[in-house]
């Protein structure tokens, strides 16, 4: 059997709407170009719930702080769904995606262009060189989303990692790392212990299937320089298509407690996914 395309873009003809930006086989993002605020995938949807809680320091009246722009920085880009998303709910927002494969900007940029008058800017650069590169506290929120073959490459996981995105971060702002585990949360765990120590505060945004360790699958793990909003996100995630639910620091501090955190010294790549099959991608 020949091996797949390294980059397809597939036409969403079950739902009528939109194209997945498939990498090596694998779905990496889905974008529809005629309705920006559309999102299929559920942990985009995640994403998104947590950055619609987030008040934004660039709004001027009569601009509501919950719809003004955010400054937002992103490790991977894909298709670019999630800036694509950020431009449309919260207009004029600057935003600066590290994406090392230039193969794959280059495709979707011609077929799935952005929408006139972004402010989006593609760096050809990994995480950590990208990151830093960038100036103090020059972002609102850091968004890392990167996978490999499936999985969160080890340097992305890291209280290195976490200590030059604090140094990216406004005082306040906000960490968001999608991120796939296995049923016992047993990386993702280490992953927020790590978080709590660098930026202070932690939660964490999964479907009940996942928190509830009936399936291997994906959560947002979110790590903040002030406190976070855990009742305004609970009643946020209400609206997901998806039965979604939140664990916040407390809930969860006897865990991160024995916790060994991740360091450059000590990492290692997020679990292996089981075969296509096994995901439920939605």
């Amino acid at each position: 059997m020949s091996e797949p395309p390294r980059i397809e873009l597939v036409p969403d003809r079950e739902r009528g709407r939109g194209t997945t930006v498939v990498v090596n086989g694998a779905p990496q993002s889905h974008v529809d170009l005629s309705d920006p605020a559309y999102l299929l995938f559920e942990y985009v949807q995640h994403l998104a719930a947590v950055i619609d809680t987030l008040p934004s320091p660039l709004a001027a009246p009569p601009t509501s702080p919950l719809a003004g722009p955010l400054a937002v920085t992103h490790v991977g880009g894909a298709g670019l769904t999630l800036p694509r998303w950020i431009n449309a709910e919260r207009p004029g927002s600057p935003q600066i995606v590290l994406e090392p494969d230039t193969e794959l900007t280059e495709v979707v940029r011609r077929d799935l262009p952005l929408p006139r008058r972004h402010r989006i800017r593609v760096r050809p650069q990994d995480g950590r060189t990208g990151l830093a590169a960038l100036r103090d506290a020059s972002a609102d929120v850091v968004v890392v989303d990167a996978f490999a073959g499936g999985r969160v490459p080890p340097e992305l996981t890291t209280v290195e990692m976490f200590t030059q995105v604090r140094r990216v971060l406004r005082p306040d702002g906000v960490l968001l790392l999608n991120v796939a585990d296995e049923p016992g949360m047993r990386y993702a765990v280490r992953l927020l212990a790590g978080l709590r120590q660098v930026l202070g505060h932690v939660a964490v945004v999964a479907t009940h299937e996942v928190l509830k360790g009936k399936r291997f699958g994906n959560l947002v793990a979110i790590g903040s320089g002030g406190p976070i909003d855990v009742d305004a996100l609970r009643r946020r995630v209400t609206r997901s298509p998806f039965p979604t639910g939140v664990r916040d620091e407390r809930e969860l501090a006897g865990r991160l407690d024995a916790a060994v955190r991740f360091t450059d010294a000590d990492a290692s790549w997020s679990p292996e996914p089981p075969p296509m099959k096994g995901w439920r991608l939605r």
